[in-house]
């Protein structure tokens, strides 16, 4: 497993405000879709592409476009919602999937609620996103799912990531032949006893959405 923390100011200053406690959700809404592209940038570095004949205004040559099959992007429910739009503005003709999956708190162990994907994702790069990298285990859960259908390359975008989750990550992948390469904006603290990140910024999906998880 790749980890990759994207040391740019842009994206520490937009953090930096996602992490103020005092910024109200319509701003962290904006503030994360901003993020997301930011970070979908580095996390697109190996997305794959062939060559592509074209004709300029001036004269033929070869350019590049994706290569089929589109890469499938999944959001993690619900707070990868808040994620898509920012993702998408960089892989506008990318399929999207969706997974539903939630983490008992007493556990931390995640379990899947919902799905839409095709049954078959055979030869898919997927980009899988999650805006917190915890305990690891949701994360593990839905790599495991999409390898499971056949995807060959997985991506992981997190606006946050702690030692702990990336440890239990790399523990739950253990002996799976997919490439996985996570991309955060930071590398926290710690997690504390609730499995929050340290400092992190709270509950991502009550800060989007502003209701209770």
């Amino acid at each position: 497993m790749r980890t990759i923390v994207v040391d740019h100011p842009l994206v520490a200053h937009k953090l930096t405000a996602l992490r103020d406690v005092n910024t109200d959700s319509p701003s962290f809404r904006r503030l994360v879709d901003q993020l997301v592209t930011l970070l979908a940038y580095e996390a697109t570095r190996d997305v794959r592409i062939e060559p592509f004949d074209i004709r300029t205004p001036v004269a033929p040559t070869t350019g590049v476009r994706l290569s089929q099959p589109m890469p499938m992007v999944v959001p993690i429910l619900r707070a990868g919602l808040g994620m898509l739009e920012g993702m998408m503005k960089c892989l506008p003709t990318a399929e999207v999937g969706f997974l539903g999956m939630m983490r008992d708190e007493e556990t931390l162990e995640a379990t899947t609620y919902a799905e839409r994907l095709p049954d078959d994702l055979a030869g898919r790069q997927c980009y899988v996103l999650d805006p917190m990298l915890a305990t690891g285990g949701t994360l593990a859960a839905a790599i495991r799912f999409l390898t499971d259908r056949g995807a060959d390359h997985i991506t992981a975008i997190c606006l946050l990531a702690a030692p702990e989750g990336c440890a239990r990550l790399e523990q739950g992948l253990e002996g799976l032949d997919v490439p996985v390469t996570v991309v955060t904006a930071a590398m926290d603290e710690k997690l504390n006893e609730k499995g929050y990140i340290v400092p992190g910024l709270g509950d991502a999906g009550d800060r989007l959405y502003g209701l209770a998880g």
